[in-house]
């Protein structure tokens, strides 16, 4: 076996090392997306959607916030340019997100990048990043894959559940199921605490977040409200004095 063999082998080795570390890490997260997958499959079959737009809704998407908004926003027939924006102003906080990312990215192909874009949810990016700064390498691949893609097919098995029995269960909110949503966010923010100085912009995004939904209640203009504030406050706190 010649020597570039045995590289390989090492690097296979390690990548299956990583994946597996990160599904043993993404197990915890997987079942707090368990019940509000649920809730929408369950939900999306009550506004007339089929079983079988559900997964492919959630698979080709996969951001349950913005899903969750389509869900609320489906009439028939539907408002498409509505649901569109909505999504949009939804999901805009993946450009940040993307953007945090893409230094610890440099290594990778384009294929592997698209790949790791694709696969992002608010999760995955949480625990890749992290990762990524306790390693000192960049973002790790099999990391990565292994967390989001445990993500990626808990979300969709889950959600299709969720449409098969949500007739038979009727309003399964009633079961505290919609908790698991902000419980998730809540032990994410946990993990990411680095003290009351570093968490002054997730005040400032909290605070202009809550009041631009008290006064623009419709749509989701909180979102980009909230994420902008977030990094123009996180900005002018890290610049030197």
């Amino acid at each position: 076996m010649s020597e570039l063999d045995v590289q390989s082998d090492v690097v296979a080795d390690m990548r299956r090392h990583q994946v597996w570390h990160g599904l043993r890490d993404a197990w915890p997260v997987m079942l707090g997306f368990v019940p509000f997958a649920l809730v929408l499959g369950a939900q999306a079959v009550q506004k007339g959607f089929a079983v079988i737009e559900v997964p492919m809704m959630t698979g080709l998407n996969f951001g349950g916030g913005s899903e969750f908004a389509a869900v609320e926003l489906w009439t028939s027939p539907p408002h498409v340019l509505l649901i569109v924006a909505i999504t949009f102003l939804v999901n805009s906080r993946h450009l940040l997100m993307g953007a945090a990312l893409a230094p610890l990215m440099r290594n990778l192909s384009r294929r592997q990048a698209f790949a790791v874009l694709f696969l992002m949810c608010d999760e995955s990016w949480a625990m890749g990043l992290a990762d990524a700064r306790r390693s000192g390498s960049g973002l790790r691949l099999g990391y990565f894959f292994g967390v989001a893609l445990g993500l990626y097919g808990c979300w969709i098995a889950f959600t299709t559940i969720g449409a098969l029995v949500g007739p038979v269960l009727g309003d399964v909110t009633r079961f505290g199921f919609d908790m698991a949503f902000p419980a998730v966010f809540l032990v994410m923010l946990a993990g990411m605490w680095r003290g009351p100085a570093a968490a002054r912009p997730w005040l400032v995004s909290l605070v202009v977040a809550g009041a631009t939904h008290l006064l623009l209640p419709d749509g989701a203009w909180y979102v980009p409200a909230g994420a902008f504030s977030g990094v123009v406050a996180a900005y002018a706190w890290a610049r030197p004095a």
